[in-house]
C-alpha cells in the first residue's frame, strides 16, 4: 500500500434541521459576506432572510453580494471581494449550490489578497503566482446536492472561455452545514444534473491514481446511495429520506476529491462550459459519460467491477445507463445546448490546455486523438 495523506479540516453538521446550528455556533468573525446567486430562489424560499436573523440572533452582521451566475466568473470574484473589503467583512458565507460557494471561496481569497484572481489560479491563462494573505474564513451552506464543495477546497471560476479548478488548503470551509431540507424544493431535473455531478465526482476519484484506501470508502458509499436514492429524488422532491441519502453522497463525493481527485472527464466536461456557460455542468457530465467511462472499462476491470457492486448491478456502464434512464436524462444532446460538432476539436484542446492536469491523474492514459473520440462519439 503506497503512503497517503489524509487531511479534511472543515467542521460538517448534517441532517434535517441543521441550519438552525447558524444561530449559536461560534462564528470565525463578527460581520459576514453572504454569497447568493443572482436568481430568485434563495429570497422566495425564505431562506436567505433565515440566515440573516440566524447570524444577528448570533451578533453576526450581514452584507449580501447576489451577483453570482450558474458558472461564476472572474469578474463577479472581484467584484464581491470588492466589496468583502469595502464593508470590512471578516469572513464569507457561500449560500446555495456550488456556484455560489465555489464563488465564495475565490472572494474569500481576493477580499484578502492584492491583484486579480487569475493571477494565482495555475492553468490556462492563470499566473500561478503565490498567494501573499491566507483567505478570509469560509461558511458553507449548500442547499443542493451536486458538487461536494462544502467537503473540499475546490473552486470553479470561469474567465473567458477559460473554466478551472483552484484551491488549496486555505479554501477549505471552516464549517459547513448540510440541510437536507433546504432541498425539498429543487426541480427534478436540476436535481438530477446534481445529483449525476456528485456521481462523477465518487466515481472518477475511485478511478484516479491519486485514489486511497479513505478516498475508496468515500467514493464507493457515495455511488451506492446515489443509485438507491437520485431517481427517488427525481421523482418525489418533498421524498425526505431520498434527499438526505443523495445529500450524503454529495458530501462524501466532496470528502472524495478532498482526499482523491477528478479526472479527465472533468477536464473534458469544464471545457464544454468554458465554450458554452449555458450548459449545466451535470448535463456536461452526463452527454459524454458513456463515451467517457467505455474507454475505461475494459482497461480497469477491478475498478469497475467495485464501482458496479456498489451501484447494486453486474456490469458499471449498464448501472450508468440504467441511472440515465430513471432519472430521465439518458436523451440529452450537445446540440441541443448549441453545441457543434464543428466545435468539438477547440472544445477538447481547451480542456488540455486548462486543466490538463486531470488527465495525468487517469489510472489509464489517454491522448489527445483519444479525448477528441470520447467527445465525437457523445455528440448528438
Amino acid at each position: 500500500m503506497k503512503p497517503f495523506v489524509n487531511h479534511i479540516p472543515t467542521k460538517l453538521y448534517f441532517g434535517a434541521g441543521q441550519l438552525g446550528m447558524l444561530g449559536t455556533l461560534p462564528m470565525p468573525g463578527k460581520r459576514a459576506l453572504v454569497v447568493i446567486t443572482s436568481g430568485k430562489s434563495m429570497r422566495s424560499s425564505g431562506t436567505l432572510d433565515r440566515v440573516v436573523k440566524l447570524l444577528e440572533h448570533n451578533h453576526v452582521s450581514a452584507v449580501v453580494y447576489d451577483k453570482v451566475q450558474a458558472n461564476p466568473t472572474r469578474e463577479q470574484v472581484m467584484e464581491g471581494a470588492a466589496l468583502a473589503k469595502q464593508e470590512q467583512c471578516d469572513f464569507v458565507i457561500g449560500l446555495g449550490g456550488g456556484s455560489p460557494i465555489d464563488a465564495s471561496k475565490a472572494i474569500a481569497i481576493m477580499a484578502a489578497n492584492p491583484g486579480d484572481y487569475w493571477d494565482y489560479v495555475s492553468g490556462g491563462s492563470g499566473k500561478a503566482l503565490p498567494i501573499p494573505n491566507p483567505a478570509l474564513p469560509i461558511i458553507a451552506i449548500t442547499t443542493t446536492a451536486g458538487t461536494g464543495t462544502e467537503a473540499d477546497p475546490w473552486s470553479v471560476v470561469t474567465n473567458g472561455n477559460e473554466k478551472i479548478g483552484f484551491g488549496g488548503e486555505m479554501t477549505f470551509p471552516k464549517i459547513s452545514i448540510v440541510d437536507p431540507e433546504l432541498m425539498l424544493t429543487v426541480p427534478p431535473q436540476l436535481t438530477a444534473f446534481q445529483g449525476f455531478d456528485a456521481f462523477f465526482h465518487a466515481a472518477e476519484c475511485f478511478l484516479a491514481n491519486c485514489a486511497t484506501p479513505i478516498s475508496d470508502l468515500y467514493c464507493l458509499k457515495s455511488v451506492e446511495l446515489i443509485c438507491k436514492s437520485l431517481p427517488r429524488a427525481v421523482r418525489d422532491g418533498e421524498d425526505l429520506a431520498a434527499r438526505t441519502d443523495v445529500a450524503l453522497a454529495n458530501t462524501l463525493s466532496g470528502m472524495a476529491e478532498a482526499t482523491s481527485c477528478c479526472t479527465s472527464e472533468h477536464s473534458l466536461a469544464h471545457a464544454i462550459g468554458g465554450f458554452h456557460p449555458n450548459v449545466p455542468h451535470g448535463a456536461a457530465l452526463i452527454m459524454i459519460s458513456k463515451a467517457w467511462f467505455k474507454f475505461y472499462a475494459l482497461r480497469a476491470p477491478k475498478q469497475f467491477a467495485a464501482l458496479a457492486k456498489a451501484a447494486g448491478q453486474s456490469d458499471f456502464l449498464g448501472a450508468l445507463d440504467k441511472l440515465q434512464r430513471d432519472c430521465g436524462v439518458d436523451e440529452l444532446k450537445m446540440s441541443d445546448y448549441g453545441i457543434t460538432r464543428e466545435e468539438l476539436p477547440a472544445i477538447n484542446e481547451n480542456a488540455w490546455e486548462t486543466m490538463g492536469g486531470l488527465f495525468e491523474l487517469d489510472r489509464v492514459k489517454m491522448n489527445r486523438e483519444e479525448s477528441l473520440s470520447i467527445l465525437e462519439e457523445s455528440y448528438r
